[in-house]
């Protein structure tokens, strides 16, 4: 029997969701705490791979097991198991062909940013002290759904077997006088993808690349042609799709 777990995590304390071998993860915490209740190994399968200190609102993962358990009492116990920084939403039984990862369909993330110092947002945004033209950075991002090969967003040495992507969406949205998110919605990711995207627009926000050189980027397929990639911290994984 296979089944779906949904849950959100706070990724600061975590190197990423994928089990690492000299490090804590959000994987291998979720695995150890569904083992100890069934009282059997459990392995899950993520719907993506977040990197070290990225966090995620709503994430899926999917376990097979033909043990017999309450799906909401388990919910309950997990949640008193793990630590604060992990809360699961619901556990629920899927079809057999219904893969976390091969069955998504839509991925959504958000890099969140603020201008003026805020005790109450370093930890979860970015702050910056310098002006940026967001409506020619969504300009930008409009030109990213243009393109479905993104290797000058990919981490250097990265193991993919392609750098083919579907961007569907990809815009900053203000919701105050100093705040802001970029959100950016597409089929899959690369690695470190996200990061260096927004690094890019925040060049051309700054005047420092002009649309062409944007697409110039994109078309040149090499990271090192593209920006910075940015903190960790700021970035969410929002939701995904089946």
């Amino acid at each position: 029997m296979r089944y779906f777990v949904w849950f959100s995590y706070d990724g600061t304390a975590y190197h990423g969701w994928q089990i690492q071998p000299n490090g804590i993860t959000v994987q291998s915490e979720l695995q150890r705490c569904l083992s100890v209740l069934l009282r059997k190994e459990i392995t899950l399968t993520g719907a993506g791979r977040t990197d070290t200190g990225v966090h995620a609102r709503r994430m899926a993962a999917h376990f097979d097991t033909q043990q017999a358990f309450d799906p909401k009492l388990l919910t309950r116990k997990l949640n008193g198991l793990l630590h604060q920084d992990i809360a699961v939403y619901s556990i629920e039984p899927v079809s057999d062909n219904l893969h976390a990862r091969f069955s998504a369909v839509e991925r959504t993330y958000r890099y969140y940013v603020h201008t003026h110092k805020d005790p109450f947002l370093r930890a979860y945004s970015l702050e910056l002290h310098y002006k940026l033209d967001y409506e020619l950075m969504n300009q930008a991002g409009r030109i990213l759904t243009e393109y479905d090969d993104f290797g000058a967003f990919c981490k250097a040495g990265s193991d993919v077997k392609t750098t083919l992507c579907q961007v569907t969406h990809a815009q900053w949205h203000q919701t105050s006088p100093t705040t802001w998110y970029f959100e950016i919605t597409a089929n899959r990711f690369l690695r470190n993808m996200v990061r260096a995207v927004v690094g890019t627009l925040v060049e051309v926000g700054r005047g420092r690349m002009s649309l062409d050189d944007f697409r110039q980027v994109i078309e040149g397929k090499q990271r090192t042609l593209a920006g910075e990639s940015m903190p960790a911290k700021a970035l969410f994984l929002e939701d995904v799709k089946y």
